[in-house]
Formats: structure tokens, sequence, C-alpha cells
């Protein structure tokens, strides 16, 4: 058989493995978009399915009696500058996990208020984590952190994997920006699904921090 004979055959098998990994990209991404419900913005749903133990507050502050909290999943990886961290090495420190993407209007609305919050209590025995997401490269989330003066970490996670690690029905972050508060022994016991003023973040962690 001739080389012009052979050539549509070899342009059908690359168009079958151009269809499987369209295929297999289209998955993944609907996977992230059914978890991120309301990505980018001011709000979202309550809760995960299955029994949930929370308070759904009018503030759209959600909270979790001491005692009743679920502990938080494995969120250890990469930052955005290439550095291994793993959360549960801050147990003993009341965590602050913000859920944020460079791409997002509300992340950039609220990211002076968490820098200057994060500022006032470090000695306080609260630590600040980011969770970078659906930017398609650290160079966006590097830049963003920059020019509002970020410095505590950002895991980097663009296709939302860390996100997929909380249990249904528990405070899991459903939208971006979302975020958490992980007390002392390392249980969530707070999640906001809305960009925060400086005063609904204190609001958030001032109970939190309080706790003996």
């Amino acid at each position: 058989m001739s080389a012009a004979c052979r050539a549509p055959q070899r342009l059908n098998r690359t168009t079958r493995s151009r269809s499987r990994r369209r295929a297999v990209l289209a998955t993944a991404g609907a996977a992230v978009a059914a978890l991120v419900l309301s990505a980018c913005g001011s709000g979202g749903t309550s809760g995960g399915s299955g029994s949930t133990n929370f308070i759904a507050g009018s503030d759209g502050i959600d909270t979790v009696k001491k005692g009743e909290r679920s502990a938080a999943p494995d969120l250890s990886g990469t930052t955005i500058d290439g550095t291994k961290i793993d959360v549960a090495s801050y147990k003993g420190k009341v965590v602050v996990v913000n859920v944020w993407g460079s791409w997002c209007p509300p992340c950039r609305a609220e990211a002076p208020n968490f820098v200057k919050v994060a500022k006032d209590t470090a000695g306080k025995g609260v630590q600040f984590v980011g969770i970078n997401t659906r930017d398609t490269s650290t160079g966006p989330a590097q830049a963003f952190e920059k020019s509002y003066g970020v410095t505590y970490p950002s895991l980097y996670d663009p296709t939302g994997k860390l996100m997929l690690r909380f249990k249904r029905g528990t405070l899991n972050p459903q939208a971006i920006p979302s975020t958490l508060i992980i007390d002392r022994d390392g249980k969530i016991a707070a999640r906001t699904l809305q960009a925060l003023s400086e005063d609904k973040l204190r609001e958030m962690l001032d109970p939190v921090l309080a706790e003996k």
C-alpha cells in the first residue's frame, strides 16, 4: 500500500487520540465545576450533601460547636513559590484557610483584609494559608500576592484536587472565594462562601481564637 493510502489511517488515529484527550479533560473539568457551585461569586450554598451538624448563620458564616467538628482533610502540597507545606503541621494554632484565584474579583476585594488580619494576629497563634485554584500557572498568583503584600503561603491547586478532599456533609469549600477556620485540634470550626470584610473575618476568627 502506498504512503498516500496509509496517511488517512494515521490521521484517523490522531483524531481519535485527540478526541479521547478532550473527553478526559472535559470529565475532569466537570468534576471541578460541580464542586465549585458558585465560582468567583459573593456567596454560595450552605453545605455539602449528607448529614450536617453545623449552624448556618444569617451573616453567611456557618459554624460547628466544639466537640462536634470534623477533622480537616490532608491539605499538603507545593505552594505557588515551590515550597512544600502541610497544614497539619500547624496543629496547635488556629488556621485560616482562604480559597482564592487571581482571576476572581471578590478575591481581590478581600485580599487587603486578609493581609491586615494575618499581620495583626501573627503573634496570637494564628496561621493563614491560601489555596490558589484555577490559575493555569503560578505567575498570575505570584503577581497577585506581590500586588497585595501577601506574605503567608498559598498551596497551588489549579484543578481543585485539594477541595475535593473535603467530605460531603462537612464545612467544605464550595465557592471561590471560600474561607475556613481550623481550630487548634485540626478540626473545621467555621466556613463562609463569600468575600469577607475585615470585620466579618474577625467575627469569624475571634470565637475560635478565644477557645481554650
